[in-house]
């Protein structure tokens, strides 16, 4: 089934920031912000357990709670299973994502992508989620920027367990679609270049984006088209760099991103357009590309994203930006 034609709606909410990253949010502000999200008419939900070892599956389930489960789609993530047992999470190895859930729980969290273990963590995922069946799972992290030199042997575990389980289920038809939820490119392209078994989602979290684009264009995002496959795109604002955050992927963002940052706003402001417009729009001109979830932990910052997404841009300032080199010559441009 076609990723585009199981979402609801190209605007969707991750929710890495309800499981308290970077801050601690209070639960009021994290359910306030779901509601907000469903009253923008925000439908798609991604989710993992890794975010906040469970909390903010738990604050999801609690804030569509209520809700007609046909009304909405989730997604979730498998290669970690939450346990009852805590643990001091400042001992927590996140690889380059660092502390970035340091305000989490403090269950212990096994990393695990074997069948069994994907099984598990589906269960565990629908009681947090207070649901009985999510739409898509994505399998976790099975890259380089979390494993280093282990990655290829991970991604070997779960080619013979995560991959047949979720392939399983999909024949089944207890999920509608499964694929790769990763921050690197190379994780996706491998797993297309086999033979079976055959995803049909993604979740690319900061590799399309206006200020990280250009590998995914060259191999990815054409071979996804072709196929008749999706890809979502998380982290559109680049973990908030682009629209003046201090972090670009999980640590505190180079003075090269911080002066390319400025170029883009420069543009921009000449030609009275928002940066959050500009990062949401660039990532779904591209037809691959079925949906975009950027995260937020405030109410007011839905209203931000919905505005941006519907936001009216002159063409006058892509035809700028690709005039300055700032997107790459092959990328599709909205208009």
């Amino acid at each position: 089934m076609a990723l585009d034609t199981i979402l609801k709606g190209k605007l969707g909410f991750g929710t890495a920031p309800l499981g308290n990253m970077f801050r601690a949010i209070p639960e009021a502000e994290a359910l306030e912000t779901v509601a907000a999200a469903w009253d923008a008419g925000i439908r798609y939900f991604d989710n993992a357990p890794f975010y906040g070892a469970g909390l903010a599956e738990l604050r999801m389930g609690e804030a569509l709670k209520g809700k007609p489960r046909d009304d909405y789609v989730l997604s979730t993530k498998v290669g970690r299973v939450v346990l009852d047992e805590v643990e001091d999470i400042s001992l927590r190895d996140h690889g380059e994502k660092g502390d970035v859930f340091a305000h989490g729980r403090p269950n212990k969290m096994i990393n695990d992508y074997g069948y069994d273990a994907t099984l598990k963590s589906i269960e565990d995922s629908l009681t947090r989620l207070q649901t009985s069946h999510v739409e898509i799972v994505f399998v976790h992290d099975l890259a380089q920027d979390f494993w280093g030199d282990q990655w290829i042997a991970r991604f070997e575990e779960a080619r013979t367990g995560a991959f047949r389980a979720l392939d399983r289920l999909r024949s089944e038809g207890v999920i509608k679609a499964w694929g790769l939820g990763v921050n690197k490119v190379e994780p996706i392209e491998i797993l297309l270049d086999l033979d079976e078994p055959q995803p049909n989602a993604f979740l690319l979290a900061g590799r399309y984006t206006l200020l990280d684009h250009s590998r995914a264009l060259q191999r990815l995002m054409p071979k996804v088209q072709e196929r008749g496959l999706g890809v979502i795109v998380g982290g559109p604002y680049s973990s908030g760099a682009l629209v003046g955050g201090p972090n670009f992927e999980y640590a505190p963002a180079s003075p090269e991103i911080l002066a390319r940052i400025a170029a883009i706003k420069a543009i921009a402001d000449r030609h009275g357009v928002s940066m959050k417009a500009a990062g949401l729009q660039f990532s779904l001109a591209n037809p691959a590309v079925a949906a975009i979830i950027p995260g937020a932990s405030r109410p007011d910052r839905i209203a931000e994203d919905r505005t941006a997404f519907e936001a009216v841009i002159p063409a006058a300032f892509w035809s700028e930006m690709r005039a300055e080199g700032l997107v790459d010559p092959a990328a599709p441009l909205p208009g």
